[in-house]
């Protein structure tokens, strides 16, 4: 039943310079064996969740009606946030919970129990969220009740995709718990109530962040623009004469040129398959910056 596991990325998953792990060396390097842009419903995202990559804030999502799932519609038409729809071989579960910072055994457990159920996972998880109403917290309890952990990191989530698959998408273990009282999140520990842009998490008074590899992460998020993914949620509100953007620009221009060939190899695409999914053709808040990058070169 679940041969492949299908992921909806909306961070660092977004581009080929994310999903190979480049700018780490390598390391939690991802390849999917497809790809679709799609556009996600009821929810917003933002820098919130500490990394175990490194001293800077990862990507975190929560749905805007939280009683409520997040929802994904294939294409790139209509409002939402720009993601993308990964589909993995098993084979790399370990390597996708290790990269989410969940427990690589207990994400196994799980696909064997959703194999029992004879649910694809996502499906399997569509029942407990069912079950808790949707409530973010509750969802976490029933699933550490079932499998004996939870993580501080993220917790995995199913996100129903408008063609009739459902998808899972990591979400982070929770300012408000981790469902596990005696495991405390990694948004508790730093008090991380809300999600941040970029310009805020650098200049949060209670954050201690690498400027360059915060940026550096925020790069590996924007790329997914290049593709058509909507990325303008993350662009907006960012000030051009700033010194972050300086750095931003600086690092784009690093990684953008490429971006096509890292995307393809992480997606396993030929370029015949990426012409009829992808554009190519960079959204417009991304490629005024990549205009800018061009000029800084």
């Amino acid at each position: 039943m679940n041969e492949t596991i299908l992921v909806v990325g909306y961070g660092s998953l977004l581009s080929g310079y994310g999903l190979l792990g480049e700018r780490r060396g390598g390391r939690s390097r991802l390849v999917a064996r497809d790809a679709a842009r799609v556009r996600l419903r009821n929810a917003r995202r933002g820098l919130a969740k500490p990394s175990s990559h490194g001293p800077y804030l990862a990507m975190d999502i929560e749905p805007i009606d939280r009683s409520a799932p997040i929802m994904a519609q294939v294409g790139s038409n209509g409002g939402g946030i720009g993601a993308l729809a990964l589909e993995f071989d098993r084979k790399w579960a370990r390597v996708i919970a290790q990269r989410e910072e969940y427990g690589a055994d207990a994400f196994e457990r799980l696909i064997a129990l959703a194999d029992g159920a004879r649910l694809p996972l996502g499906g399997f998880l569509l029942r407990i969220a069912e079950r808790t109403r949707f409530d973010l917290l509750a969802y976490r309890v029933a699933l550490r009740e079932l499998l004996g952990y939870t993580s501080p990191g993220y917790v995995f989530h199913p996100a129903p995709v408008d063609d009739g698959r459902i998808a899972i998408i990591a979400i982070g273990s929770g300012f408000d718990g981790s469902g596990d009282s005696t495991v405390k999140s990694r948004r508790q520990e730093l008090g991380m109530d809300r999600l941040l842009g970029l310009a805020e998490a650098l200049s949060h008074a209670r954050l201690e962040l690498e400027p360059e590899g915060q940026v550096g992460y925020f790069v590996e998020c924007l790329l997914g623009g290049m593709h058509g993914i909507a990325v303008n949620d993350l662009i907006d509100g960012l000030d051009a004469a700033a010194p972050v953007s300086r750095e931003l620009i600086a690092q784009l221009a690093a990684a953008a040129p490429h971006e096509s060939t890292r995307f393809l190899a992480a997606t396993s695409m030929d370029e015949a398959r990426y012409r009829a999914r992808f554009t190519g053709i960079a959204e417009p808040a991304l490629a005024a910056l990549l205009g800018s990058a061009r000029g800084a070169t």
